[in-house]
């Protein structure tokens, strides 16, 4: 149902929910709050975190550090482990009662269970997967005939599978939600012995048929890195060939002090696990050194990379894309061309060891 002006205005703050898992808050609740400070700025308004879980109270300065005026807690042995229901009734409970202007949500796997579940509740839209977040005018270009609303917030995500960018508004209700994915936004320098002011508050949980019962947490054992943490990634394509191929990848990685990552085609085809995959339908990442090798550069793959420090292209195709958006670029065979760079990494090391 479409809001009137009056109830629109009644709507204030930028709001973040700060994913926390076995009380430790996740890295996309920081990269959300560094956002939320750039977007409450021409607001004129402040960034509030919401921490929901249970005996969670120690983690409001580190969310205080990262950008947080104020942490709204919702702790209750309900919380302790995560559950659609009593998410959803903590969070909605939470939009109705202090009426936020935006709710941003990291898009994890917990996140896109709650956003689309806390949006439907709360009777607004939601935007998934956004890449970029700003605060202006709707509709973009002045229509005549049409109010041109200001200081609404843009939504803009990857739509058709990638080919087209979409820009999304919720000008007729509040509050605007976003789903984001982890590694897109920037996480702001912390703020040592930063506070913010703490409000609890707990809506109440009375178990019902929508509540499931945990009766086992089974965690994955796992000794592969994060490659959202890794400074250098050497990132190998369907170009590679075959996974046996991708040893010479992963000497270039040991050599350089970097991690292996690969795209969707590698995935598909079985060579490499999903952890390692870099794009669109995988991970953003970040790295100072990004190493394309055997990657065609496809749009849905340049969305997960393309923010690296520096780009280093090493395709035998040389009008491939990737080359648009590398800094550095070679063309030829990667079998020659790695083993190569390979050893003179090594040869470097070495001769610096001896110096």
């Amino acid at each position: 149902m479409k809001m009137s002006p009056e109830e629109i205005a009644q709507y204030k703050g930028v709001y973040v929910f700060a994913q926390q898992v076995d009380n430790e808050v996740s890295g996309i609740a920081f990269e959300l709050l560094g956002k939320a400070k750039e977007l409450a700025a021409p607001l004129n308004t402040d960034v509030t975190a919401v921490l929901i879980g249970y005996n969670v109270g120690n983690l409001v300065d580190k969310l205080a550090e990262y950008g947080a005026d104020k942490v709204i807690v919702v702790d209750d042995k309900e919380l302790e482990v995560y559950r659609t229901e009593p998410y959803a009734h903590a969070l909605s409970s939470v939009i109705n009662e202090y009426k936020p202007e935006i709710v941003l949500v990291g898009a994890t796997a917990i996140g896109r269970d709650l956003g689309p579940t806390v949006s439907a509740r709360v009777e607004t839209g939601l935007t998934a997967d956004c890449t970029v977040l700003e605060i202006g005018d709707f509709p973009l270009v002045a229509v005549p005939g049409k109010e041109q609303l200001h200081n609404q917030l843009l939504m803009t995500r990857p739509a058709f599978g990638g080919n087209t960018i979409a820009t999304i508004a919720c000008p007729d209700n509040r509050p605007q939600m976003a789903t984001v994915r982890p590694g897109v936004m920037q996480k702001i320098e912390p703020v040592a012995g930063a506070k913010a002011e703490v409000i609890n508050y707990n809506p109440g949980f009375t178990p019902n048929n929508r509540y499931v019962t945990v009766k086992e947490v089974v965690k994955a054992v796992s000794d592969v890195k994060d490659i959202m943490d890794a400074k250098i990634l050497v990132s190998g394509g369907r170009g590679v060939g075959s996974p046996e191929n991708f040893k010479i990848l992963e000497e270039l990685a040991d050599a350089i002090g970097g991690q292996v990552s690969c795209s969707r085609a590698v995935v598909d085809s079985g060579w490499k696990p999903k952890d390692l995959q870099v794009g669109q339908t995988g991970k953003t990442v970040r790295p100072n050194v990004y190493f394309a090798i055997g990657i065609s550069g496809a749009i849905q793959h340049v969305a997960g990379m393309e923010e690296s420090d520096i780009i280093v292209a090493i395709n035998k195709d040389e009008d491939a894309p990737i080359f648009d958006v590398a800094d550095y670029g070679v063309v030829g065979d990667l079998n020659k061309i790695v083993p190569q760079l390979t050893a003179a990494i090594k040869a470097a090391k070495a001769a610096k060891a001896s110096n």
